[in-house]
């Protein structure tokens, strides 16, 4: 044990209080993720306007349903790639450099966004892809090896760690926003001799030199991370390491085969490789992994009984993630496309572009329910609600944003005219109070109830879960100009109001499966 990387961090991080009481590492990470979560938050805060407005004004022109799928797509990689990036580091290099190669990935992926050549779209999409894979699951992990198991400060480190996700996401639209919708930045392009309708392009360009700012200061303040992140003895196994390459291309490879057959049969033995259909095969082997992982991952040997039954509440968790996501990410799909559609973009006389609705939910966990929150569940004391039971209340406030959705879509009226902006800022207000029950604790949870061996690849689970909801939510916004919006959303709700059930119901079930994690 004397030459164990972890036990050494662990003895020293006990007593390590630099940053507001918690490790010094905390600050590293902390700033590197704000940064992260700028450049993705300001890149997605304008995606789907970009790809929906017209060409004549800079955008590509499509259409609601060829958009909204391309984009709950690109958004559902990202966090699926989560998966094997987890996998990478905790086998071949370990999560200290999976964070700085996603960075640089990220970065050069926001990049080619500034450029107006479709080739250079998607490539950009695409190294956003494998960059957020190799990045995001990663840091969430080196944050809880900061701390041992029984280390009271874990949650709470956690929660500071949200903190700096949410200050990147409330400053990223506001900038990039501005940048790609405002007419006054237009003008100064103009009078610049550049072209107005470029402008999109110069809110790309923002959320590239964010994640820049975020790898500089990741390599500055990597002496204060120790240890952290660096591979174990046990983690370099290459037996195992090549064992799970194996299974992990059988299982993948078997999927796709099904899934091209499949298609190929429906259109009369050749594969439709259109744009649309690439879209709709991709989605379905999305969907399946998830079953397939989780069969292979439950029926490997070496599980303790407890552990299992840990997994086992893992995967509950996952399915009741899974339907948040697809809740709540539809701030930057269907809720997107009516505030920029169907809501006014001015309050108090001050007007805005519509891509600042995305700050909202932000601005509430910063200044206003994150520290009500904080303080709420140190006052409960003993009576503080399990992690399941908060699993079940994020679902019941996504659900009640729907049922507000309702109301504002009937009060657009049938011609689609615009309503006040208190709407959607209903909408936010109360799927605020659902992720702050559901998020932070998920990404605890998931760090207490994974094995050590696997730690990062159930982060990655974690994440994958939030890729079938932003998968989910972008199938829904393809639908928004082809269905009456108060039906739409009254799907939505229908959906929500029985998995809410479901989780209230099995509150008690989970938590035995916990094992006494909490």
């Amino acid at each position: 044990m004397a030459n164990d990387p972890t036990s050494e961090l662990t003895s020293r991080s006990a007593t390590d209080t630099r940053f507001f009481g918690h490790p010094a590492g905390l600050s590293t990470l902390f700033f590197t993720e704000m940064w992260e979560r700028f450049s993705y938050y300001g890149m997605r805060a304008i995606l789907l306007l970009f790809m929906t407005t017209a060409a004549a004004q800079g955008g590509l022109g499509w259409d609601a349903a060829k958009a909204g799928p391309i984009y709950g797509l690109y958004t559902a990689l990202v966090y699926l790639t989560a998966l094997p990036g987890g996998w990478l580091a905790d086998r071949l290099i370990g999560q200290r450099r999976a964070v700085l190669y996603g960075g640089i990935i990220i970065a050069l992926g926001h990049l080619s966004l500034t450029f107006h050549s479709m080739a250079m779209f998607f490539l950009g999409l695409f190294l956003i892809v494998v960059g957020t894979g190799l990045l995001k699951p990663n840091i969430s992990t080196m944050v809880g090896s900061l701390y041992t198991q029984q280390d009271q400060r874990r949650d709470s480190g956690f929660s500071i760690f949200y903190m700096g996700i949410n200050l990147g996401a409330f400053l990223a639209p506001l900038v990039c926003g501005y940048l790609a919708q405002s007419e006054g930045f237009k003008g100064t392009l103009q009078n610049m001799s550049f072209r107005p309708e470029s402008s999109w392009h110069w809110g790309f360009g923002a959320a590239s030199v964010g994640m820049a700012l975020g790898l500089v200061q990741y390599v500055l303040g990597s002496r204060r991370l120790g240890k952290a992140g660096l591979l174990t003895q046990e983690s370099r196994d290459p037996e195992a390491f090549r064992k799970d390459l194996r299974v992990f291309w059988m299982v993948l490879g078997g999927a796709v085969a099904v899934l091209a057959a499949l298609a190929g049969l429906r259109t009369s033995g050749v594969l439709d490789f259109t744009l649309d259909g690439v879209v709709e095969v991709v989605g379905a082997v999305l969907i399946l992994f998830p079953v397939v992982y989780f069969v292979f991952l439950l029926t490997r040997p070496g599980w303790t009984s407890v552990e299992r039954k840990r997994m086992g509440a893992i995967v509950l968790f996952f399915v009741f993630a899974t339907l948040f996501w697809a809740a709540f990410e539809q701030a930057g799909s269907t809720l997107t496309l009516f505030a920029e559609r169907n809501t006014r973009t001015s309050l108090l006389g001050f007007d805005f572009p519509s891509s600042w609705f995305q700050s909202v939910n932000s601005f509430f966990i910063i200044f206003m329910l994150g520290p009500f929150f904080a303080w709420l569940w140190i006052r409960l004391g003993s009576r503080e609600p399990s992690s399941p039971a908060k699993f079940a209340w994020g679902l019941v406030f996504a659900t009640l944003g729907f049922i507000i959705m309702i109301a504002a879509a009937r009060a657009s009226g049938p011609e689609g005219s615009q309503v006040s902006p208190m709407w959607l800022l209903s909408v936010y207000f109360v799927h605020t109070i659902g992720e702050l029950c559901l998020s932070p604790v998920g990404l605890s949870t998931m760090t207490k109830l994974s094995p050590e061996r696997v730690v990062g690849q159930m982060m990655g689970v974690w994440f994958l879960a939030t890729a079938c909801g932003n998968f989910l939510s972008g199938q829904a916004a393809g639908f928004f100009e082809s269905l009456p919006l108060d039906k739409l959303f009254g799907r939505m709700t229908i959906v929500g109001l029985a998995f809410t059930v479901l989780a209230l119901v099995l509150i008690r079930p989970i938590k035995r499966l916990m094992g006494g994690v909490h």
